[in-house]
């Protein structure tokens, strides 16, 4: 099979979502995709039920449909009258051997492959995460050296205090120690 492309993977990208931790696609994207109705998609999956478990397939919650339907916008009037199937990457391949034609075959190959370049970025994105993260730490680390450091260098770039200036000029001098003391004996 030749890798040309029946749908840019640049679509089926923009059609993943996260949902309850996972990455998944919804029904009617999907039947579109495989030139399919909605409803023939849906009714291929309760046939081969045992094919979808939760893990694959499950139904969204109306909280999750409102949530999900503020990101692509559907009309209120027409539009879907159930909530839809959000399937998993597993779930998206287990399609392919419930539906049976070659464009669904193409579509899945394209899917699949999306989902492993997804996958793939997230990877890539987390190992920069750590790395900045490490990289923080460290400057962290030295700012604070740089910090003492500059304290240093300004103790140095301050001038010395001055000695305290003596008086010029004829003063009396008090008396020392020892005279006063032998007054105060007396």
């Amino acid at each position: 099979m030749s890798k040309e492309s029946v749908i840019p993977i640049e679509i089926i990208e923009q059609r993943i979502f996260m949902l309850r931790d996972e990455k998944v696609m919804l029904d009617f994207h999907l039947a579109e995709m495989y030139g399919v109705e909605t409803r023939s998609l849906k009714r291929a999956v309760r046939r081969n039920i045992l094919r979808f478990p939760e893990d694959f397939c499950f139904e969204l919650t109306a909280e999750e449909w409102q949530i999900l339907k503020c990101q692509f916008g559907t009309s209120s009037w027409g539009g879907i009258r159930h909530l839809p199937f959000a399937f998993t990457e597993q779930g998206v391949a287990m399609l392919s051997g419930v539906l049976h034609s070659e464009r669904a075959i193409k579509v899945n190959v394209q899917i699949m492959r999306a989902f492993v370049k997804l996958r793939q970025l997230l990877s890539t994105h987390k190992e920069l995460a750590v790395r900045f993260r490490q990289l923080e730490r460290k400057i962290e680390q030295h700012d604070e050296e740089i910090q003492t450091i500059f304290e240093a260098i300004r103790r140095l770039m301050s001038p010395p205090p001055e000695p305290p200036k003596r008086r010029m000029g004829f003063g009396v001098e008090e008396p020392k120690a020892k005279y006063s003391a032998v007054r105060k004996r007396a």
